[in-house]
């Protein structure tokens, strides 16, 4: 699957989530699967937590994210004595 369509999948209403990216069709916010991935939580778990999701969806957002990062950058905090 490409970029793009990877993308499709992601949703901006701004009648849904306060307008946050969420995973189209459902009201899960792509920064709390973000979240979980990055504290670890496998692929496959996050599936069986969100039994509506599919694999694409969390690539989606993941995808999403990368093209976040592209556009903004978030201040990192330098670690003491660095």
């Amino acid at each position: 699957m490409n970029r793009n369509q990877l993308l499709s999948r992601i949703s901006i209403d701004p009648n849904i989530c306060f307008g946050k990216p969420c995973i189209k069709g459902h009201r899960i916010w792509v920064s709390l699967i973000l979240d979980f991935l990055a504290s670890g939580m496998s692929i496959s778990e996050l599936l069986e937590e969100y039994p509506g999701l599919e694999s694409a969806d969390i690539y989606a957002c993941i995808a999403y994210g990368a093209e976040m990062s592209r556009e903004r950058y978030v201040e990192i905090p330098l670690e003491s004595g660095v």
